[in-house]
């Protein structure tokens, strides 16, 4: 009995770990920094956190996101590096460079940029205790400092803004060869478009979510199709009747190899919906604007 029961827990391990080399790269290929610095996919953060030992800090990956905010709103380059701490943690810094557009009247409510920091812990990893169906589960903030645009402008001054949030991821492998990744999410924000537009009126909460869909390219690469969708507040502050709409993206997530020294570099090209008319008489013309990111973990 003993030594049948002692086959049967070498097995189930065994087995565990075989589930778990085959997860972690489908889970892996759908994922690195997002725009502002945490793991995500373009705009909207993740559970899962950066690879790291147990006891010690990860190596630190590094991104370049840009932005094309159109005629009106100007360019955005986010720079990036984050790292992961105890494989259950990780944090960052981002810098936010903002090129003025050319609109005469109202382009001067946006400046050179601001800073970003930001953390992330999870809670709960995937397929905890060897159950396949239990997703990631991870709550974290983003603080951005210094920042100039809009109703900093209007108010001559430097304001800040905060992202509290709680997310939940899974990677779903049962469905063949083409892995499905759905995640969601809640985060109580003052920040209106993640800080590029400034701050909102108030402190309030907002839904996000995203769906990824990973196929296999040509030679070992895979290829990521992906879409979000994140509530945004609907007011800025010192805009009076202005309106934000909800932001959409749609983005394509190339990974050359998951194997050798660029296994863990991503390419990722998106469309991001932002605002157009957000008051009579004010148009933002930023309805559709292109935006590319690369992403590189050392």
């Amino acid at each position: 009995m003993f030594k049948r029961r002692s086959w049967a827990v070498r097995t189930a391990s065994a087995a565990a770990g075989i589930l778990a080399a085959l997860l972690e790269p489908c889970a892996a290929q759908a994922q690195n920094l997002g725009l502002e610095g945490p793991t995500g996919v373009f705009v909207t953060p993740l559970a899962y956190v950066l690879k790291s030992p147990w006891k010690n800090i990860g190596m630190p990956t590094i991104s370049y996101h840009f932005l094309d905010g159109g005629s009106v709103i100007g360019y955005f380059s986010k720079i990036s590096a984050t790292a992961g701490a105890f494989n259950r943690i990780e944090f960052g810094y981002t810098r936010d460079v903002h090129q003025t557009a050319g609109d005469p009247a109202l382009s001067s409510l946006w400046h050179p940029g601001f800073d970003i920091i930001h953390a992330k812990v999870n809670f709960l990893t995937e397929n905890a205790g060897n159950r396949n169906w239990i997703p990631a589960v991870s709550g974290g903030f983003i603080e951005r400092l210094r920042v100039h645009n809009v109703g900093g402008t209007i108010q001559g001054e430097n304001t800040s803004n905060t992202d509290a949030y709680i997310v939940v991821t899974k990677t779903i492998t049962q469905t063949g060869p083409m892995p499905i990744l759905l995640s969601g999410g809640f985060r109580g924000t003052n920040a209106e478009l993640y800080g590029m537009a400034g701050n909102a009126t108030r402190f309030q909460g907002r839904l996000f979510g995203a769906a990824a869909f990973v196929f296999k390219g040509p030679r070992k690469s895979s290829i990521v199709l992906a879409s979000e969708v994140a509530q945004q507040p609907p007011h800025p502050e010192n805009l009076g009747a202005a309106t934000i709409p909800t932001t959409l993206t749609y983005a394509v997530r190339v990974v050359p190899t998951p194997e050798g020294p660029l296994q863990k570099f991503n390419v990722d090209f998106g469309i991001a919906q932002i605002a157009n008319h957000i008051m009579p008489g004010v148009d933002l013309k930023a309805r559709h604007q292109v935006a590319m990111g690369i992403s590189y973990g050392f």
